[in-house]
């Protein structure tokens, strides 16, 4: 009788210098304030006829994209001149760190994602509450807790909140992404054609989408956000995924990205109930499934996290949806008995 094939663990654990080079530059990266788009770059001096001299910094915000330069000071201003130079030196070193951290496994978004977050950050919109929710989210949180798993791809980026920025005056979400150059445009939002728009996309059929979300009890309902002059598309219980969300951070491109982050084990739990509304999308919904299964042996084996602590904040139709998905999960940790005895002794609570 033919063997059983066996199952493959969710994730393995990185060895101790690499968590410990992700933390330097995580801590590095929060203490640098505003950081550089694109390519860290060089300074150049131009000398303009008749009015003197000036430093400007030259970098790519993308291969593809033609060169660009940004000024930075006069000629004699050795302060501001010496202040840029810094900041591209660390940006430089930045960069080697996740071109590092990357070859050794971590989760790495692309460079069009990098400069959409670095936008983001520099505008304070993190700082002021915003969140980042979805794969990208999931990304982060791997490299947190320091574990390698199936690498992830996302043509989207999901921010959310679940309450006004708490910003001192508004910031036009618009005019964040189309900073970036890369040709944005809104796309339509909720479930009809001619609602609101709740996205921006890069041209293309697979072009990068930025979508903003938001909590309510219907999926698809279009919620104005006066403080981003935009507006957000409701999810439901994104009020328990939003609630007491965590610092963390996003290695994308050659940047290391300060961000806001669900709590794990609520974008665990969000997730799984994702993953059984996602009838038209099967991809997607084992996507989520899968992600889900491997944050919770992330959080059980690593975390020493009782789950069974965390269900009471839990909304009864998304431990119904982890119910319905006790099968699957069942199969996708296998190689994790610890934290399956710990997801079915917390379903048996409720």
């Amino acid at each position: 009788m033919p063997r059983a094939k066996a199952v493959s663990p969710l994730y393995v654990s990185f060895e101790g210098p690499v968590s410990t080079l992700y933390a330097e530059l995580v801590e590095r990266t929060r203490a640098a304030g505003q950081l550089l788009p694109g390519t860290p770059g060089s300074l150049a001096l131009r000398e303009r006829p008749g009015s003197g001299s000036y430093w400007y910094r030259r970098y790519y915000r993308l291969p593809k994209l033609p060169q660009v330069e940004d000024f930075v000071c006069a000629q004699d201003a050795q302060a501001a001149h010496d202040a840029m130079s810094n900041r591209i030196e660390l940006a430089a070193w930045s960069q080697e760190q996740v071109r590092m951290l990357r070859t050794l496994g971590m989760q790495v978004a692309d460079k069009e994602a990098a400069l959409v977050l670095v936008e983001m950050h520099n505008r304070g919109l993190f700082a002021a509450g915003l969140v980042l929710v979805g794969t990208l989210a999931y990304m982060a949180w791997l490299n947190e807790f320091g574990v390698r798993a199936v690498s992830s791809r996302t043509q989207d980026i999901d921010l959310a909140r679940r309450q006004a920025l708490e910003l001192s005056t508004p910031v036009s979400f618009m005019e964040a992404v189309q900073a970036t150059k890369l040709g944005f445009s809104a796309a339509s939002g909720g479930l009809s054609p001619s609602a609101r728009p709740t996205s921006v996309k890069r041209p293309g059929r697979e072009g990068l989408r930025v979508d903003i979300l938001t909590s309510g009890p219907a999926l698809g309902r279009v919620v104005h956000l006066p403080e981003l002059d935009w507006y957000a598309q409701s999810v439901p219980y994104f009020d328990y995924l939003l609630t007491s969300p965590r610092q963390a951070a996003l290695l994308a491109g050659g940047h290391c990205v300060p961000v806001n982050a669900p709590a794990p084990e609520r974008l665990a739990w969000h997730k799984l109930y994702s993953s059984t509304r996602r009838a038209n999308d099967m991809a997607k919904a084992e996507k989520d499934l899968r992600q889900a299964a491997t944050l919770l042996a992330v959080l059980v084996e690593r975390d020493n996290l009782a789950l069974s602590t965390t269900v009471k904040a839990v909304p009864k139709e998304v431990l119904d949806a982890a119910r319905q998905r006790l099968p699957a999960l069942q199969a996708l940790l296998e190689p994790h008995p610890q934290a399956l005895d710990e997801l079915e002794r917390a379903l048996a609570l409720r």
